[in-house]
């Protein structure tokens, strides 16, 4: 009986597979934290033969080269693949053999130049799956644009026939187990079903019912700004990442924390963020501890700064310590346990008002600036008629547009971003009011939000 096992990232919105036989497995597209897979080839007494990439990856730290290592297992990837490291190439067509499975390469460039994907087949020649990386996704497909811009049109136009001849060489009852979709930005769209085959693409994937031309207008339209992280992950990828280590950082004090905010460090704070505004060291970054910290804090934080983590307690900690590693965020110097009053009475202490919508009614626009720190399709959706539009992942660059010597009101959908965002104003020097309310789009609070004709 050959079972695929399903191991999700809902932080990046991936998902990574182990498929076996009973005995023998074969591991795909896996996350840095290889103690994951570990854990399944212990549970289940597997020893894996084969680790497979689909693709170079943009999105997430691999921990595919760290795993063969460790297990003494067969490392491939595409042979036209540049890395700096040995591994087994593979060419379209190209058949692998682990106890009753048997595994097909096949070129489907679109996501990348080189994206394989992979048919699981048994041995009497039955299609049981397809891993599909970034290529056919369930109802979508993986973004073009992720290389750059000199060759998004030619990688969109290999996407529509590398999805059509997935659809036309594997059997339509193998089920499709696609790396992104999930919330990732390696998507052109999200996932909106939690399974899918071949037979069922037919019917609602883009690329199978719609003209190319029809698909690529769909998809130029439907792409949106990605992660800065994102510039980092490849040129990691293919120096050969080490492993996730899971071993704390250095446990610091108060002190030697304000010492390293004064320094320029970069401390996140993953408290509540009603926790944070109503005590927190100037200077840190809020980011409440969800399954998308690893996207909220790639836009903002430098990839090469050192970071400090501060949080409730050690289990926070090091969750957030492993969200952080999946996507290169290695240099951690240390970390704190915050308790309730750790900050009360220091000299860096600062505090954040919090407010609803209701509370900006009364004050003089001469005396606030009420920035704006949605996404533009949220923004043209309605939004505050003095409203200064900055999307939060841009402020690092643009912190400077937003006058000062006024205090900044900010507001986000649900008050997570603008929170981060109103940490980040803070630590550039900026007095704010957090507005912790909900503004979804076409949900227009109101008549403190105009639309985007007003």
């Amino acid at each position: 009986m050959i079972e695929v096992i399903t191991l999700e990232t809902p932080s990046l919105g991936d998902r990574s597979y182990v498929a076996h036989d009973g005995s023998r497995a074969v591991v795909v597209d896996p996350q840095r934290d290889i103690d994951r897979v570990l854990d399944v080839l212990h549970e289940r007494g597997l020893d894996v033969t084969h680790v497979l990439e689909t693709h170079v990856h943009n999105d997430y730290v691999t921990g595919g080269l760290a795993l063969a290592r460790m297990t003494d297992a067969v490392y491939a990837l595409n042979a036209d693949d540049a890395v700096a490291f040995d591994f087994h190439g593979l060419h379209d067509g190209d058949l692998l053999e682990s106890g009753m499975m048997r595994v097909r390469a096949l070129l489907t460039p679109g996501h990348t130049p080189t994206h394989l994907s992979y048919v699981l087949s048994d041995a009497e020649g039955n299609d049981l799956g397809v891993f599909t990386g970034g290529s056919m996704l369930f109802g979508t497909v993986g973004r073009p644009d992720l290389i750059g811009p000199h060759m998004t049109a030619e990688l969109a136009a290999k996407q529509y026939h590398s999805v059509r001849r997935i659809a036309d060489e594997v059997q339509d009852a193998a089920q499709v187990h696609p790396t992104h979709g999930f919330g990732s930005h390696c998507s052109a769209t999200q996932a909106t079903k939690p399974s899918s085959t071949i037979a069922a693409e037919r019917t609602d994937n883009p690329a199978l019912v719609k003209s190319e031309q029809e698909f690529l207008d769909e998809l130029f339209a439907g792409l949106t700004p990605y992660p800065t992280y994102y510039r980092y992950m490849g040129p990691a990828n293919a120096a050969g990442p080490a492993a996730f280590d899971p071993t704390p950082p250095a446990e610091f004090d108060l002190d030697r924390v304000a010492a390293l905010l004064r320094e320029g460090a970069w401390v996140i704070d993953l408290r509540n963020r009603k926790d944070f505004a109503a005590s927190f060291l100037a200077g840190a970054v809020n980011a409440e501890l969800r399954n998308d910290l690893p996207n909220y804090l790639g836009w903002i934080v430098p990839f090469e700064e050192h970071l400090v983590l501060v949080g409730d307690d050690a289990e926070v900690l090091a969750e957030a310590q492993r969200m952080l590693a999946r996507i290169g965020y290695d240099r951690l110097q240390g970390r704190m346990i915050a308790a309730p009053g750790t900050f009360a009475g220091h000299e860096l202490e600062r505090t954040i008002r919090v407010v609803r919508f209701d509370g900006l009614e009364g004050v003089a626009p001469e005396d606030r600036t009420v920035l704006d720190v949605r996404d533009t399709w949220e923004y043209v959706t309605g939004h505050h008629r003095d409203a200064l539009h900055i999307p939060y992942h841009e402020l690092p660059e643009r912190v400077d547009e937003v006058p000062r010597g006024r205090t900044v009101w900010i507001y986000c959908a649900t008050g997570a971003r603008a929170t981060i965002a109103a940490s980040f104003m803070v630590r550039s020097g900026y007095d704010v009011v957090l507005i912790d309310d909900f503004c979804l789009p076409g949900d227009v609070p109101g008549e403190t939000l105009v639309g985007a004709g007003a």
